[in-house]
Parts: structure tokens; sequence; C-alpha cells
């Protein structure tokens, strides 16, 4: 057989797969035509060129994922698919983080605390009450007068008819207290206002007249000239400062022994411990015909009672725990209150801590001791029990000295 020649690139028949990719056949009739290969035979690319300058093109399959190919290439490791599950938990708050959330709400409720009495303060009303002329000198501990006023100034028509008050002009004392504090008990001494006493300048009559005379100041003069005590601070409050302050500590415990039924104040309560709210406490305090034995003694206990009753509830942890209650106890103070010149937020605060501690071992309340009820002081118990506070000897005050009414023990029973 005659060797057909071949071109470049052909592979000869010496050549090994020749006859397997080619066979035996012939070419046809045009050796140079390309023939149709062959049902079972490979078909070949035709060759192509390459631009000048191009690298050449790796056609190699990629190496698998994790094996480096041929050339030393790292391979491209193949794109992860997302994750569907669960999200990462966020990491979890420690004790640390909440004790810090503790303490800066117990900084801003002590910031509370303090900014509303200073708050309050700024809207209280002063009063001049220091005499001039000769005084008692300075004394150990400190005494506060106390007085409640029953001028109507600043009631409306309804206030006045719920509160049966009346329309009476001017303004007198219903109720004279001195509250002295210092080494010893607190003693809380009230001034019947029918007390026959020498009034600068008006002659001998009732005490509660000073104050009509003359205001504050005369009757601090009074009292100092009458009891020689000096008096260091000086509170006054309303008809109407009383019936807020009860309401604003929710109402105060009153325990009359007998049933009390004044018309004149408003009163109708049966004996025994009872809530009162502030038309209550204050119709309790100002009732002077309940008790037809001792009349104006006995209204004056029940004032002592409604003070102390109203400090206790006021420096109870109800109040500083309760924020509405601690804004509303401080902002019915202006409009119940009005403090001497000098009298200071802290003042206030001792004063009415002081007031909490008159019964039980930390106080005693009494009446200025009195010989009849014509309301005549006892000359030689009167002065005994002035000398006690002066001294500042409370804790040597005998009981039978210090008593509700101001009368002996013999005469009360």
């Amino acid at each position: 057989m005659k060797e057909r020649p071949r071109g470049d690139g052909e592979p000869g028949e010496g050549t090994p797969g020749f006859h397997w990719l080619y066979g035996d056949g012939e070419r046809g009739p045009n050796p140079s035509a390309p023939r149709e290969p062959r049902p079972d035979e490979t078909r070949v690319m035709p060759t192509m060129s390459r631009p000048a300058g191009q690298p050449p093109v790796d056609q190699r399959p990629a190496a698998r994922s994790g094996r480096p190919d041929r050339s030393g290439t790292p391979p491209t490791p193949p794109p992860v698919a997302p994750t569907t599950g669960p999200e990462r938990p966020r990491r979890r708050r420690g004790p640390r983080f909440y004790l810090r959330i503790v303490l800066v709400l117990l900084l801003l409720w002590a910031v509370y605390l303090v900014a509303v009495p200073f708050y309050a303060w700024t809207k209280v009303d002063k009063v001049a009450f220091e005499p001039k002329g000769d005084r008692p000198g300075d004394q150990p501990g400190t005494t506060y007068l106390m007085v409640g006023s029953d001028s109507r100034a600043g009631l409306t028509k309804e206030q006045r008819k719920e509160y049966v008050t009346g329309d009476v002009a001017g303004q007198r004392t219903d109720t004279i207290m001195l509250l002295h504090t210092g080494s010893g008990p607190n003693v809380l001494m009230s001034i019947p206002r029918d007390s026959l006493v020498e009034v600068p300048g008006h002659g001998t009559t009732k005490i509660n007249a000073a104050y009509a005379y003359g205001g504050p100041k005369l009757l601090v003069q009074t009292i100092e000239q009458s009891t020689g005590i000096r008096i260091d601070e000086y509170a006054e409050v309303g008809l109407g400062g009383v019936v807020e302050m009860v309401d604003a500590v929710g109402g105060i415990e009153i325990c009359p022994t007998f049933d009390m039924v004044d018309k004149l104040a408003g009163l109708n309560i049966k004996k025994g411990c009872q809530e009162a709210d502030g038309r209550t406490a204050l119709a309790f305090a100002r009732s002077r015909h309940s008790d037809p034995r001792y009349g104006d003694i006995t209204r004056a206990k029940h004032q002592r009672e409604v003070v102390s009753a109203v400090g206790d509830e006021v420096l109870s942890p109800a109040t500083f725990i309760n924020p509405f209650r601690y804004w509303g106890v401080w902002m019915a103070v202006p409009a119940a209150f009005q403090f001497g010149d000098g009298m200071s937020p802290i003042g206030a605060a001792k004063w009415a801590l002081a007031m909490t501690h008159v019964n039980g071992e930390d106080g005693m309340t009494c009446g200025v001791p009195i010989s009849d009820l014509a309301v005549h002081w006892d000359p030689e118990r009167s002065q005994q029990l002035f000398d006690y506070i002066k001294d500042d000897k409370t804790d040597d005050i005998p009981k039978g000295l210090c008593t509700p009414t101001g009368l002996p023990k013999s005469v009360t029973g």
C-alpha cells in the first residue's frame, strides 16, 4: 500500500492511534477535503491561534477543594452557603450592670428627697416674731412657739361652710403651744388661750388677746415675760393648713375618750380610736363645747394629739417611699405654715422630727399647771415647770407636774 503524504501536524500510519482515529478507509476523490468522520470516530476541534502578548489560558480543570493544583497556586475555596440556623445568643448582662442601675436610681431618689423640701421652702412665708427690748438670755436646748390661728383669711365660702368656721373677722390664736427639745425628753406644753396674764401695754387679759393686739411679736413678748422661757423659733398654722396637712398624709388616728358632738365645730364622732380626715381632725382640735367639764382645757389636749399624729405621719416611712405622698406633704407646707425669720429648712425638719417624739419615753405632753378651771396659773407649780424647761432638765420633771389638763393629779384622778 502506497503511503499517503501527511500534512503538518497530521498523524501518520506509524503514529500510535492513527488507525483508531482515521481508520483504513479512503478520503474520497478529493484527498485534501476533510472527510466526514464515522460515528465511532472522535471529532478533533480545529486549532485556534492565540493573539500575541496574551498569556496562556490554563484549561485544566480546577483542583479539588483543599488540594493545590500542579502550578502551586492555592485553590480558591468554594463558596460557603449561608447558615439558616438560630441567631447567636446575646451576651447576658452580669450582676454589675444591674448594680449600676440600682445605684443610679438611688442617687436620683436622694436628689429628689433633698430637692423637693428646698423647692417648697422657697414658697413659705416668713414672719417677724422677735420683739424688741429686754428678753430672756440664751438658754440650753431649743424652744419653739407653735400658734394655731383662727383667721378665716384664704378660705373660700365653700371651705368656711364645710369646715364650719363661720365668718368671724380678724384673727386670734385658738392654739398656743411650746415645744422644747434638748438633752432630755421633749416637752409639748399647751397654754390655754383663756389664760389670764399681763399683756404689755394692755393690762391683765386673756393671752390670746396679745396676738390680736400686736401679732406674733406681742404674743412672744407676753409669753417670755410670763414664763421666763426664751422663744427661739416660731411656727404658725391656719385653719385650712390643718386640713391640708392631714389630707396630705392620708389622714391621722384620733382617740377621743367620749362621744363628741359639737355643732359649732361641725363635729359628731364616737369615742374610741378611729381614722380622721382633714375636716374631722380640724373639728376635733377646735371643739370646746363637747366636754362640759373641762371645755377649753380638753381642746388644748386634743390639739396636742393632732399635732403629734401629723408629725408621726409626715415622718413615717410611707412618706419617703411614696413619691406622690412626699410631694403632696411638702407642697402642703407653704399653704399650711408660716415660719419665723431665721428658720431654715433644716430647722423646720428638726421641728417636725421633734413633734413625733412627745409621747412615751421620748417625751411628754402637758398643760400649763393651773389652779382652777378659770385657767389661773398655779404660781408655784407652773414656775417649777418653767424652770425645768429653761434649764433643759426635762428628764427631772415629776410626772405629777406634767398632766394633760394642767391640774394636779389629785384633782383629775
